[in-house]
């Protein structure tokens, strides 16, 4: 039976471990350091099936922007995708920053990167307007630097 509960420390060698694997074989892992998994843990979550890591969302609330939420990163093992993992996280997360009077979630993704924006337009965020459309998507060129475009999304907390 899976249990959707709170990152541990404990659990990072185990994503670290798979998370290139579950992105397709691309070099992520260097995005999620260690101190994710300790100093937000309040507000990251693990999908856990018998004792085994199958997904996780990292998620944090800005320190900067009151009542803004970002996710960070999230991953589904290949083999439990389409059990809406996903979108249970995402819940989480969502119910989450509205009790603690959160008025929007933010995210960012790869304009290369359709499924991740079709998924995210599907957990109710929309892209927000930009001067340049890149594959497709309004996007942030270099947002992330030189040549790390990025389509950036917008969840208004109580929409859907």
């Amino acid at each position: 039976m899976a249990i959707l509960r709170n990152v541990r420390e404990d659990d990072y060698p185990q994503v670290i471990r798979v998370l290139n694997d579950w992105w397709g074989g691309r070099k992520v892992a260097d995005m999620l350091p260690r101190l994710f998994f300790i100093h937000f843990s309040d507000t990251s979550y693990v999908v856990e099936d018998e004792g085994v890591v199958v997904a996780f969302l990292v998620g944090l609330f800005s320190q900067s922007r009151r009542g803004e939420a970002y996710i960070h990163f999230i991953a589904v093992d290949p083999r439990h995708r389409g059990k809406g993992l996903g979108r249970q996280l995402h819940e989480k997360f969502f119910a989450e920053a509205s009790a603690r009077g959160g008025t929007s979630v933010r995210s960012v993704t790869s304009p290369l990167n359709a499924a991740s924006v079709a998924f995210h337009r599907r957990m109710g965020f929309e892209i927000e307007t930009s001067d340049t459309t890149i594959h497709g998507y309004h996007a942030a060129k270099d947002y992330d630097g030189p040549g790390a475009d990025r389509v950036c999304l917008v969840r208004h907390l109580g929409s859907k």
